[in-house]
């Protein structure tokens, strides 16, 4: 897989450049001090521009296989700017609808290779952080279906025998997917005529999984400085990869790994990835709150679970696709609309619950969901589009971008 990514995007050249301004970039110019330069941006070995879960992830795996390398990581962000720590939480591996969806646009073994390494993902970011300080819950993953979406409820429950036993072939769990409609009434959903659960999915808590990355990352000796934007980056060969930052300076390291998902085109143009805004709400607390799980509804689309006695909420994407195709965060009045109907109407029908917040992330998104892992010139590897599972996949992807770097694959 990895030789052909790397002639696929060999083309690119050694000059990559970031062809649009980032949002809300500095207007601060300066040069560095000699001693700025001296201590803190030079004799680089291995540059990490993003520091979400990906770049921590492969920050640490460098410092694993060159216990040598000085490794620093980059973000432009005070935190993680993307999804990191700015997702849902839910540790799930693909809902019925879409596996149904997946198999009707990718092969078959495509689609299940992919299930696989969200699953081994998983259990990669629960080994590595644990689950204590992931505040994981194996709560169970559920997907909701209308009485007016009983023909697509039909096509799901025919497959669950399928499912089940390629779940059970790439987990050795044995019946993961089971029709589960008597918990509707328990959760207090309305108006719905079918659930199917899951019993390996579970939720965590995306705050505490970075900044547990983090606290591993600085233990291992990765320097991570925050507020430095990379503009564009040129690939010297022998001389290392030279990056000029939104500052007006330029920095070399001798190898780059760009680990941005979502806002990677903003580096890499010609990487067929594309941004993806989600609209996202939390409540205030809710007491007796009765929903207990990560659910989805609608291939996806929507998703909600409980956290701290409030429900989070989030997704309709697919309202205005072309709007939401965008790195700018903000709001889509159209969405949050519809996300409210979705809170009132069917999770929390007849409740008072107020709408205490409301977020954007920028997702990494494209005509297929296999992620990118990729060398695209000599010292520089790409390891993005996650398709909306970092949470799952972004610790495995993390690590596989560093051992392609170094050689190790």
């Amino acid at each position: 897989m990895y030789g052909e990514q790397k002639r696929e995007y060999k083309s690119l050249s050694f000059i990559i450049q970031n062809t649009s301004a980032l949002p809300n970039s500095k207007s601060l110019s300066y040069q560095l001090s000699y001693w700025e330069r001296e201590s803190f941006f030079r004799g680089i070995d291995v540059a990490i521009i993003g520091s979400g879960i990906v770049g921590l992830s492969a920050a640490l795996r460098v410092r694993e296989l060159a216990p040598a390398a000085r490794v620093v990581v980059l973000e432009r962000g005070v935190l993680p700017v993307g999804a990191s720590t700015r997702n849902a939480g839910f540790a799930c591996f693909g809902s019925p609808t879409e596996l149904l969806d997946d198999l009707d646009r990718q092969p078959e073994d495509e689609v299940w290779a992919l299930v696989e390494r969200r699953w081994r993902g998983l259990q990669k970011l629960r080994r590595r952080l644990g689950d204590e300080r992931l505040r994981y819950e194996g709560l169970g993953g559920y997907e909701l279906f209308r009485p007016e979406e009983d023909e697509v409820f039909e096509q799901c429950r025919d497959a669950l025998p399928l499912f089940n036993q390629r779940v059970k072939e790439i987990t050795g769990h044995a019946d993961a997917y089971q029709l589960v409609d008597s918990r509707i009434e328990g959760f207090g959903l309305r108006g719905l005529s079918h659930l199917i659960g899951n019993t390996l999915e579970g939720q965590l808590h995306p705050g505490e999984m970075m900044r547990t990355w983090i606290a591993l990352a600085q233990d291992a000796g990765v320097e991570i400085y925050n507020g430095i934007s990379v503009q564009a980056l040129e690939d010297h060969g022998e001389g290392g990869v030279e990056m000029a930052t939104d500052f007006g300076w330029s920095f070399t390291a001798g190898r780059v790994i760009v680990a941005t998902n979502g806002l990677a085109r903003e580096l890499l143009p010609d990487l067929p990835v594309s941004p993806a805004r989600n609209q996202v709400l939390i409540t205030a607390p809710i007491p007796g709150l009765r929903i207990q799980g990560a659910f989805h509804y609608d291939r996806g689309f929507y998703y909600f679970r409980n956290i701290d006695g409030r429900i989070l909420l989030g997704g309709g994407r697919n309202l205005d696709i072309k709007g939401e195709t965008t790195a700018e965060f903000g709001n889509n009045p159209l969405i949050r609309s519809a996300l409210a109907r979705l809170l009132h109407e069917i999770i929390l029908p007849g409740e008072h619950a107020e709408i205490e917040s409301w977020w954007s992330g920028i997702l990494g998104l494209g005509e297929r969901k296999t992620p990118i892992v990729a060398a695209v010139s000599d010292n520089v590897v790409a390891a993005v589009r996650l398709g909306g599972m970092g949470v799952a996949i972004g610790a495995l992807v993390g690590e596989e971008g560093a051992e392609l770097l170094l050689g190790h694959r």
